[in-house]
């Protein structure tokens, strides 16, 4: 790699730039994985390096990391972007790689966004990999089990980064007020409002906290100020990434949980993040449904009426019926009674193959269908006196089976008493039969 050019010393760096950790060991946030009991510090103090995939959201040292690995096992750097690389780039690295690897030196080749290739490049990496020419560090935001080949995985360790927390955030402000010689013009309170704003993601912190430094030391900007100065990032959340699949999960989970205060937070993160609203809408009613139930009739009817709401007001005002929604199924009695039910039914359906229905409870539209017994012996449940004439519906030889039991809260306990009311009388009725 061509060291610094003849202009570059006095180009401007931006202060992220400036601020990039020199060692491992001044690098933030990463301690489960870079410590003396990591496994990437474990690599580094045996020199014995593997490739590996560093998942993360953006701003956790990524990129930093794979560099400082290079430095520390005397490795050739080699940096590469899938954004902006084709099948070429990738075979003069190899080629490259290969010469270096004649000559007594290994390469590690770092490759950002290594989820923006396809799976013929990812496993034009295989070979390369497998023989040692390459150590390969990949670097991706999103899921690697969703993203990467199976066989690159298999030949790789997936390291998670951390996004960066509170402590490690104060950490990169210490070191920039450091640099800079001066404190940051902000209150105690808008502070920790700039580290709310960072969201995790460091670089985008220094590069508001640079912003900053060009401002007067006087007079300090509150929280309102602070706003007006800086323009806050968006939450990281993409629609059709993990981000969006890890957050409908945890509003799910929390309504099921009973939580509507949770619940509300994790709609709130969504849409905040850009999420259309009818999604949400239809996954309202599939809780509504698959949670609560008939442990509460009316829930699928509050979730479809949310939704009817929210396409007739639109957005911001529909949004509240959602909301309102939210609370309503989180604060519902639970039930999957009905789910465990189908499931059940479906099981021995399939089981059962095509056995025909008993013949008495079938139509006889046809004299032919009479003859052959299509009707015969049918009790119309209307006449017996309590509208319940106990015969059997399920196909003739097969074993009674029971799919639902309703559970001992909200209206299923109501369903509960009906069950036993007709087994009761199917039992007097039959010797005893459920």
């Amino acid at each position: 790699m061509s060291g610094v050019g003849l202009f570059d010393a006095g180009a401007p760096r931006p202060l992220a730039d400036r601020l990039r950790p020199r060692t491992l060991a001044e690098v933030v946030g990463q301690g489960h994985l870079l410590g003396p009991d990591g496994p990437i510090g474990r690599m580094v103090r045996t020199g014995h390096m593997i490739s590996m995939i560093l998942w993360g959201p953006p701003g956790c040292g990524k990129t930093t990391m794979a560099r400082l690995l290079a430095d520390a096992t005397d490795l050739y750097f080699e940096p590469l972007s899938a954004i902006f690389s084709g099948v070429a780039d990738l075979k003069r690295v190899f080629e490259a790689a290969r010469g270096r690897r004649a000559m007594g030196q290994g390469t590690l080749l770092f490759v950002d966004e290594i989820h923006r290739f396809n799976k013929s490049q990812q496993d034009g990496f295989l070979p390369y990999v497998e023989d040692g020419t390459i150590v390969l560090v990949g670097a991706t935001t999103e899921n690697p089990s969703f993203e990467l080949n199976a066989a690159l995985l298999s030949r790789s360790q997936v390291f998670v980064l951390n996004r960066l927390t509170d402590s490690a955030l104060n950490q990169l402000l210490d070191r920039a007020e450091a640099e800079m010689g001066r404190v940051l013009p902000l209150t105690p309170e808008a502070r920790e409002a700039l580290k709310a704003m960072a969201d995790g993601d460091g670089r985008y912190m220094l590069n508001m906290a640079e912003a900053l430094f060009q401002l007067p030391a006087e007079p300090l900007l509150d929280e309102k100020r602070l706003s007006g100065a800086i323009q806050r990032r968006m939450p990281v959340y993409d629609k059709k990434q993990d981000s969006h699949y890890n957050l409908i999960s945890a509003l799910h989970k929390s309504v099921r949980g009973s939580d509507c205060d949770a619940a509300l937070y994790w709609m709130a993160r969504m849409l905040a993040g850009g999420e259309d609203p009818t999604y949400l809408a239809r996954r309202l009613v599939r809780m509504a449904v698959e949670d609560i139930g008939l442990a509460d009739p009316q829930a699928m009817l509050v979730a479809n009426a949310a939704w009817d709401t929210y396409e007739r007001l639109g957005s911001p005002e529909g949004e509240l019926a959602l909301a309102q929604c939210v609370i309503y199924l989180a604060t519902a009695p639970k039930s999957n009674a009905g789910y465990v039910a189908y499931k059940a039914a479906t099981v021995s359906a399939k089981k059962s193959g095509s056995v025909p229905p008993p013949k008495h409870i079938l139509n006889a539209p046809t004299g032919m269908m009479k003859d052959m017994g299509y009707g015969a012996g049918y009790a119309y449940d209307h006449d017996a006196p309590d509208g319940f004439s106990g015969q059997n519906y399920f196909p003739d030889g097969m074993e009674r089976e029971r799919f639902y039991e309703p559970v001992e809260r909200g209206f299923e306990r109501e369903i509960s008493k009906r069950l036993a009311y007709w087994a009761r009388l199917r039992g007097q009725r039959h010797g005893g039969g459920q």
